[in-house]
């Protein structure tokens, strides 16, 4: 059970299997992306990672668009089964909406200046608010503004965190794949600005992240969460300073996908540590 509903008689509507479920179709939609966008990015795959490729190689080409249309639909007939058996609103929609964006983004946004990383990051963050938002309407309906407001509030602190650190990566990620981006007529931020402006735009929001940070390290040591505070300074400051350091001495796409390793890094870690809303809450 959430925290906030400690010792208010009051049921979640996102719990158990529900919340299973919601999990699953998330990770089968985004699976879906990830498949349709190693079909359309095949040929620039054999430039800037021809030993990871897996359209052809593994998966023949036919097979990669069942496989998208498999996924996507569950992903979809999942969202509109947990509507239906809940007072949980729109979620098919929502689900459906996702996995035409993530077409769309496969076969123009991502060749676009800047509009496929910000969708990307509209999408992950997505992916933390639709448990708010499917819990907010039950709150809503019984009355609870309250308990909405505290989801509310600690979601969008989640979202908005996962929304700039996939910006960041999405970001470095056009820097390391540089070379086939260009060879096919991408529009990509360090094609069109440089390499130099874009470190700059990433070390940008770098900095913004890490006030952000410590602003919310700052309250939670007024709260007294002690290990929160040192799981963050080693688990999610430390990696991003270091990001930083690496980011401008940066040159080769091996540089670039090491500072993207650790960006998925502190991407996890961050998530992770929700884990200490049940500890101390």
């Amino acid at each position: 059970m959430l925290p906030i509903y400690n010792n208010s008689g009051i049921m979640p509507n996102v719990h158990g299997l529900i919340f299973l479920l919601i999990c699953i179709s998330s990770v089968l939609i985004a699976a879906a992306g990830y498949i349709i966008n190693d079909y359309f990015d095949l040929n620039i795959d054999q430039v800037n990672k021809p030993d990871k490729l897996v359209v052809d190689k593994i998966i023949r080409r036919r097979w990669v668009i069942v496989w998208h249309i498999v996924l996507s639909v569950t992903g979809i007939a999942i969202g509109f089964y947990v509507d239906y058996t809940t007072h949980i609103l729109l979620l098919g929609f929502s689900n459906a909406v996702c996995v035409f964006l993530l077409f769309v983004y496969s076969i123009s946004l991502k060749r676009k200046f800047l509009a496929g990383n910000i969708l990307i990051s509209l999408l992950t963050s997505w992916t933390i608010l639709v448990v708010a938002w499917c819990e907010y309407n039950h709150l809503i309906k019984i009355n609870n503004g309250l308990h909405a407001d505290k989801i509310l509030r600690e979601t969008f602190l989640y979202a908005g965190f996962a929304f700039i650190i996939s910006l960041i990566r999405e970001v470095v990620k056009d820097m390391e794949d540089m070379e086939g981006d260009r060879k096919y007529g991408c529009r990509t931020m360090p094609i069109v600005w440089g390499i130099n402006a874009t470190k700059v735009f990433v070390a940008v929001w770098l900095v913004v992240l890490t006030g952000v940070f410590l602003i919310v390290q700052v309250y939670a040591l007024r709260l007294g969460w002690w290990l929160s505070v040192l799981y963050s300074l080693i688990l999610i400051l430390a990696p991003l300073i270091w990001i930083f350091r690496k980011l401008f001495p940066a040159q080769s796409p091996q540089d670039f996908h090491r500072i993207s390793s650790a960006i998925k890094f502190v991407m996890l870690t961050g998530i992770v540590s929700m884990i200490f809303f049940k500890v101390y809450a």
